[in-house]
């Protein structure tokens, strides 16, 4: 490769401090080796970085080209070198954390900005998973973190697990629709007779799984939970809902609960990783999440 960061470094030096005199100094070097680092540059890529007919020598449009483009390079070495010095430490170069939709995803923002102070170059990717996808995406390798695990590991999968809280879960129907009428306790017999709204389980290898649907039950999917919400709201169907997340609706009269014969059991929601891995960054975070109260479901 005939362009080096050094000469680089060097064309940024005289751009910034306007002379090769000044460049030098910045740069510690003497004049002589910053004329001699841009005309052996100039020589190896065949072109003229400077105009020198006037009194102070000028970049050409050729020059300001590398000059804007070279400059990008050189943030790129410099996160580069940052990464690989903090990988060094036992910091990731990325962790991908997987978040069940049953969290809400802004509760995790004021723990990236606490791990931002730390400086330590990990990219932080963020995807949505539902149902058993939490799972699905620690054993698939699509995420380092899950968070809001519902229940227990896959059989046969080893994972590493903190318990999270729980998640309160509601039959929850359109004020209008037929089954607001039943007064008492619904037989799973009688909601059968309605259309379900089921969030697609977004896992990959895992088999799918579907809370509360009945046997030979029609169904509505619908491909994330906020969208089986707005449904339910809609009088499209009937299921059960979150409890923190059908609190607003149910306080303002667009949904109405039911008790349902033996009641769905609240899901038990955990942090999550595969057993056996543990970079710096992955454990900051579980402990980190584990430590803040915003990530544990709740009404109200």
């Amino acid at each position: 490769m005939k362009i080096d960061l050094d000469a680089l470094h060097t064309l940024d030096a005289i751009a910034t401090h306007g002379s090769f005199a000044k460049a030098a100094d910045a740069l510690f070097r003497v004049p002589s080796a910053v004329t001699y680092t841009v005309r052996k540059l100039e020589e190896q890529l065949g072109v003229e970085l400077f105009d020198r007919s006037g009194h102070r020598a000028v970049l050409t449009p050729v020059g300001q080209t590398l000059l804007t483009q070279g400059r990008a390079l050189l943030q790129q070495a410099d996160a580069l070198e940052r990464r690989i010095r903090q990988a060094g430490q036992g910091w990731e170069p990325r962790l991908v954390i997987a978040i069940d939709e049953i969290i809400p995803l802004e509760a995790l923002y004021p723990v990236i900005q606490q791990f931002d102070l730390l400086r330590t170059g990990t990219q932080i990717e963020l995807t949505r998973e539902v149902f058993g996808g939490t799972w699905d995406a620690l054993v698939d390798r699509r995420a380092d973190l899950a968070v809001g695990a519902p229940d227990e590991p896959p059989p046969g999968f080893s994972a590493g697990t903190k318990r999270l809280g729980q998640a309160e879960f509601v039959f929850a129907i359109a004020p209008d629709h037929p089954l607001a009428e039943d007064a008492g306790p619904l037989s799973f017999a009688r909601i059968s007779e309605f259309r379900a709204v089921v969030a697609a389980d977004s896992s990959r290898r895992l088999p799918t799984r579907s809370g509360g649907v009945q046997p030979g039950q029609p169904m509505l999917i619908v491909p994330t939970l906020n969208a089986k919400l707005l449904a339910q709201v809609a009088g499209l169907g009937v299921g059960y809902l979150p409890l923190h997340l059908a609190a607003p609706y149910l306080a303002a009269g667009q949904l109405v609960t039911r008790e349902v014969e033996g009641e769905r059991p609240p899901a038990q929601l955990h942090i999550a990783w595969r057993s056996g891995e543990m970079g710096r960054a992955l454990g900051w975070f579980r402990d980190a999440i584990f430590r803040d109260g915003r990530l544990a479901p709740r009404a109200g």
